[in-house]
């Protein structure tokens, strides 16, 4: 039992107790559109997510600021003298974009968060086989935490995770359960599938 206890993450622990339907909705929301990623060299990143996980690039814009007023406080919630130096676009399969950001700023934190720190955070991708996209990373390179683990006994059994690290420490995960999940077998409502 307690080694299917280590498989189980907290994100599913929390998922267990969240209802079935939303009670309220924000007018008029469709989903989530783009996921913005702060890194420390766009480029370096940008070469990461297409040349090794197969994302495709569409432009870049900016720079933003500095601005004489604190715009960037107001609008962004950063130091007023924060910079973003540039922005890229990119977007890995069925999913939302990618927001890829360069900020220069006097009290940028140049640690990455844990999952464990408030405000940590973790992208997953859908993979249609995971021991071969795992075994594939690591051909490419990149730090792969452990190896596939199974949720047995939950809502999402069926599925198999498995962490890795970017090149800038960004915590990322490919998930594959290609029979589906258990929550899904059960019900109409279904959490979203990238094969949909």
């Amino acid at each position: 039992m307690f080694g299917k206890l280590k498989s189980i993450t907290l994100m599913t622990l929390l998922g267990l107790s969240i209802p079935a339907a939303a009670v309220a909705q924000m007018p008029g929301m469709r989903g989530t559109q783009h996921i913005g990623i702060t890194v420390p060299d766009v480029d370096e990143a940008v070469e990461f997510l297409v040349d090794v996980l197969g994302c495709e690039s569409f432009f870049s814009f900016g720079p933003f600021g500095p601005f004489e007023d604190d715009w960037m406080t107001k609008n962004l919630n950063v130091d007023a003298s924060a910079v973003i130096d540039i922005i890229t676009m990119v977007r890995c399969g069925n999913g939302p974009a990618f927001e890829v950001f360069k900020y220069t700023a006097p009290d940028q934190n140049k640690t990455p968060p844990k999952n464990s720190d408030i405000g940590g955070y973790h992208i997953a991708l859908y993979v249609d086989d995971i021991k071969t996209a795992t075994q594939y990373l690591r051909d490419n390179g990149v730090q792969v935490l452990e190896a596939p683990h199974p949720l047995p006994g939950t809502e999402l059994e069926g599925l198999e995770w498995v962490y890795f690290l970017s090149p800038w420490g960004m915590q990322m995960e490919i998930v594959s359960h290609p029979d589906g999940i258990a929550f899904d077998q059960r019900g109409d409502s279904r959490l979203w599938d990238p094969r949909s």
